[in-house]
């Protein structure tokens, strides 16, 4: 081949030099490519003899071709070439040889071209929303929303300078288009995935079903988007075949089970969300799909399998939507080997958009914790050995029947036994060193409590193990033709999380070594349906959780991604974003690689909002503050006519205000629902259907409420939502803060507070048309200092300190 194809006149001429002052012996070059595939730079690097050269490995690994020269003119590769191509390919780098003038070529390996990134026109990603733009021509109400543009051009700003974006978008700015806009050109220019991570089902199901379609007509191009579940949604039909050998499992609830066997013949997705019914978890637990017992290819369902399907749906998608708890399965299976460049839990993808970014830490908290609990432990030794009435079943029987040495069944069975006695053991002495608390933290000052906890918790390990090894033993004489037995894959996923409880246990004694993570116990109320099989109304749990994420999640999100977008409605404290930032591990990332902005929200709230604080109300401390709530909720109330939603911070004071405003509200007409009452699904919607209803609700109402219009005209919020200062993991990073000198009511309680606060006062304004008033009961608010950091961190709004009377006429004339 002619070498002008393949090289530029320069690098030619440089390479003819190097031979030339190598007295025509071979010379090993190091190249790099343009896109066209044309060297455009060489390094010589290594010279040798008339037959052989030298590879300079560390100049290798930085070229996208390696050249030699051939001085016999002969071209065609040696063993020794043909080995060093091999080891290109792995590479994924080119390999030449040329003679010496360097006139002609032969490509034994061809180099991957790099990649031309193709920056977005970030004006032209605005004008798709601007007044003039194909939104605004299709809708003739459109309006233009200039807060948004200045996002949107922002957002494709992160991507052009692989960037993290750090933006807080108010109420009313339009986000979910500000960030899809730019995700959809970016995937369909650049040919790279985009994954979108957001924090509820609601939100996934509005971009699925609403927003991303709408987003696709408005930049006129097809694009694939995908849903991702986690694969526990998924029915596995393997396992539903396996079940429906051993109904026994199911006893009371074998009609259940029947009716997902025939919904499984039917369902073209297998989701559980399809589902004209909800399955109790212990059925649906038992069909599901779960990582650690697939048998992939080795699977006589796998044409069939519903999550294999999903997944090649995944692969070919230009857009992913996820929620975080699966993201950060991702992560978690990235960090632990399988890298970036692979499939994990999710194809490979380097831009990532997290909406309501301000749970970022809660969920990847939540997700990095690990529990242990009686529940948990007896269900996985309930699959290896069971009694039904007078009759045993079990995998431990099917294993001992396929090995071929001895039989350890009743040795197996005797531990199974032991782990349950011990496991008692280790609860009754949880309870008796816990006293009269619900949680206590392990930690220094309080380590000589948890002697005989510590005790137990060695007897467990000590018989898990044993039992894991004695099924281990069985399994080892299994004849490899049996080992693709269904049975023997569920028996491993056992003993795997079996493993998992036994590194709980091994962590929990030597706590003081793992110094990142939080060790403590809890003491949980059984449901009245469940308590009544049991001595005891109370289960104990265990947990592990990590004492900071921040580390995690720069190793993990902002430091191997290209382009991380966090958006949220309630990122800020007092006009900047650095709580969240140190939280969530945005602090780590360099100050040129980071762009932020706050884009606040274009609602009228200076005129459709009144803030009010009652200057008569006890402190929340004191003795009559409850009976100060209970009395001003139903006159609050009552002067709005319903239309309440009404945030505490207890479920005690919820329940007391509730029961006070069932009676004094008896004969108004006003309906009064209570979390806890229904499902919170069924909950909002009979709140929002009936206009003059009140609903008592607390920790997650406080976020992902959507009530537009008359439904809701009045918020209150009791107490400022300051955390519980005994919750262990609050108690830690307090202490924490602490070591290091700092203020943890400052550093802590207060943001986290504030941003907590910011979601409730946000339940009220979701139109531009909606009006209405907040209340707060907690006039520290107003007169402590740190109050100032919570009005700061709220649209500007009329305000209102006054006696409780007077604010009663308020909200009826302003209402």
């Amino acid at each position: 081949m002619d070498a002008r194809n393949r090289f530029s006149d320069t690098v030619r001429e440089e390479m003819q030099r190097q031979i030339i002052g190598a007295d025509g012996n071979e010379v090993f070059f190091s190249g790099m490519i343009n896109e066209t595939g044309i060297v455009i730079s060489v390094t010589a690097a290594a010279r040798g003899d008339e037959h052989s050269v030298p590879v300079n490995y560390a100049e290798a690994r930085k070229g996208s071709v390696l050249i030699h020269n051939h001085p016999s003119g002969n071209l065609h590769p040696s063993g020794a070439d043909l080995q060093i191509a091999a080891d290109c390919a792995e590479n994924a780098q080119g390999f030449f040889i040329v003679n010496n003038d360097v006139s002609e070529v032969y490509v034994v390996m061809e180099p991957i071209k790099p990649v031309v990134i193709r920056k977005l026109d970030e004006e032209g990603a605005a004008h798709y929303l601007s007044a003039t733009g194909p939104l605004a021509k299709s809708s003739p109400t459109y309006e233009e929303r200039p807060v948004q543009l200045e996002l949107i051009k922002k957002i494709a700003r992160s991507f052009n300078k692989n960037a993290v974006g750090v933006f807080e978008a108010g109420t009313g700015v339009g986000k979910s288009f500000a960030y899809l806009v730019p995700s959809m050109l970016w995937a369909l220019e650049n040919k790279e995935r985009v994954v979108v991570s957001t924090g509820t089902i609601n939100l996934q199901q509005q971009l699925v079903e609403k927003d991303i379609p709408l987003a696709q007509k408005i930049i006129g191009k097809p694009l694939k988007a995908v849903l991702v579940k986690g694969r526990q949604n998924y029915v596995c039909l393997r396992r539903l075949d396996d079940a429906g050998k051993e109904r026994d499992l199911f006893s009371e609830d074998q009609e259940m089970f029947d009716k997902i066997a025939s919904w499984a013949k039917e369902t073209k997705t297998g989701s559980r969300t399809d589902l004209a019914f909800m399955p109790t978890e212990s059925v649906w637990s038992r069909v599901n799909s779960e990582a650690d017992a697939c048998m992939g290819m080795r699977c006589k369902f796998r044409e069939k399998c519903f999550v294999m399907r999903v997944r090649k749906e995944a692969a070919d998608a230009n857009l992913l939507v996820v929620n975080h708890h699966l993201l950060f399965a991702d992560i978690e299976s990235r960090l632990s080997g399988v890298g970036y460049d692979d499939t994990a839990v999710l194809p490979p993808y380097r831009r990532l958009v997290f909406d309501e970014a301000h749970g970022i830490e809660d969920a990847a908290t939540s997700f990095f914790s690990e529990n242990l609990h009686r529940f948990k432990i007896n269900k996985q030794l309930n699959l290896l050995f069971r009694m039904r009435k007078s009759s045993m079943a079990g995998y431990l029987f099917t294993i001992a029947a396929l090995a071929t040495q001895e039989d350890h069944t009743a040795e197996a069975q005797e531990e199974i036994s032991q782990i349950k006695n011990a496991f008692a053991e280790l609860e009754d002495a949880a309870t008796e060193m816990m006293e009269n608390d619900f949680t206590v933290r392990l930690f220094a000052m309080n380590a000589a409590r948890f002697g005989g906890v510590f005790a137990a918790l060695s007897k467990v390990q000590q018989h898990i193990a044993k039992l894991t090894g004695l099924m281990r033993e069985m399994i080892e004489t299994i004849p490899e033709d049996d080992l693709d037995n269904a049975v023997v894959w569920e028996t491993k996923s056992v003993l795997r999380r079996l493993d998992d409880m036994t590194a709980i246990c091994k962590n929990f004694r030597e706590w003081d070594e793992h110094p990142d993570s939080v060790y403590w116990i809890q003491r949980q109320r059984l449901s009245p349906a469940i308590a009544k099989n049991y001595d005891t109304p109370f289960f104990i749990q265990l947990f592990q959780t990590p004492l900071d994420i921040a580390p995690l999640m720069n190793n993990g999100v902002f430091e191997p991604m290209e382009t991380v977008v966090c958006t949220s409605a309630t990122l800020g404290i007092d006009g900047n974003f650095n709580f969240w930032k140190r939280r969530t591990g945005v602090g780590f990332v360099e100050s040129e690689r980071l762009l932020d902005g706050e884009f606040p929200s274009p609602f009228p709230y200076k005129k459709n909002l009144l803030l009010a604080i009652p200057n008569d109300a006890p402190f929340s401390n004191e003795e009559h503050f409850q009976l100060f709530v209970e009395d001003a909720v139903v006159r609050l109330v009552q002067a709005a006519g319903g239309r309440t939603l009404v945030l505490f911070t207890s479920y005690d004071s919820l329940r007391h205000a509730c029961d006070t405003a069932r009676t004094r509200l008896r004969l108004s007409g006003i309906t009064i629902l209570k979390q806890g009452d229904d499902e919170r699904f069924r909950l909002l919607n009979a709140f929002k259907d009936d206009t003059s209803s009140v609903l008592f609700a607390t920790d997650s109402f406080w976020e992902g409420v959507d009530v537009p219009g008359d439904s809701l005209s009045q918020v209150i919020i009791v107490k400022l939502p300051f955390g519980v200062p005994s919750d262990p993991v609050f108690a830690a990073r307090s202490e924490q803060i602490q070591k290091r000198g700092g203020n943890p009511f400052m550093e802590l309680s207060v943001p986290e507070a504030v941003i907590k606060f910011r979601q409730g006062f946000g339940r009220l304004i979701r139109r531009g048309d909606d009006r209405g008033t907040v209340i707060c009961l907690d006039r520290r608010i107003m007169e402590k200092m740190y109050g100032r950091m919570f009005l700061n961190s709220i649209p500007d709004c009329k305000k209102m300190y006054a006696p409780l009377n007077d604010i009663l006429g308020a909200v009826g004339e302003f209402i």
